[in-house]
């Protein structure tokens, strides 16, 4: 089975929107492995900062199954879904990568681009998958996460307890 990784976000009843992904997460699919939560301030947008992190599962489901899993829990918890892409909500959930596959796939473009271009993804996503290598450019997330322009958006840790 691939490994995926999901990107996991919230600025709207943070804390209680990102137990409750981890919780429906680890009951539709097993274990996880968890990054650390970060805080950052909303990107392209004025609003409530974002608690922030990745979690990495294993699953058999095709891409677009788990797409529409992913946007089922995210509708249980009260997902508002506009034309406008940047603006406040209490869950995000991203699919960034599934396996190795690379290009648009059942309407998901794989890996998400959010990965290179986000501190509160690439981060935690170093964090877990350090030495795993982005399947476009090679590279390992931790050498991305060297890379990265670091002071660009800043990042609090945020202790919630979530069990890895």
């Amino acid at each position: 089975m691939p490994r995926t990784w999901i990107g996991i976000g919230s600025n709207q009843d943070r804390e209680r929107s990102i137990r409750g992904a981890v919780r429906a997460l680890r009951e539709r699919f097993g274990a996880l492995v968890l990054s650390g939560v970060y805080e950052s301030e909303a990107v392209g947008f004025k609003g409530q900062p974002f608690y922030n992190l990745v979690a990495g599962l294993d699953t058999d489901q095709p891409v677009g199954a788990l797409h529409a899993a992913l946007r089922e829990i995210e509708d249980a918890f009260g997902r508002v879904r506009g034309p406008a892409s940047l603006f406040p909500r209490t869950l995000d959930l991203d699919l960034l990568t599934y396996g190795g596959l690379t290009g648009a796939v059942d309407g998901c473009v794989l890996p998400r681009e959010d990965v290179l271009r986000y501190a509160f993804v690439l981060r935690p996503l170093a964090e877990v998958a350090a030495e795993e290598v982005h399947p476009v450019l090679r590279r390992t997330y931790a050498e991305l996460w060297r890379a990265f322009d670091q002071g660009l958006q800043p990042l609090v840790p945020v202790d919630l307890g979530l069990e890895p």
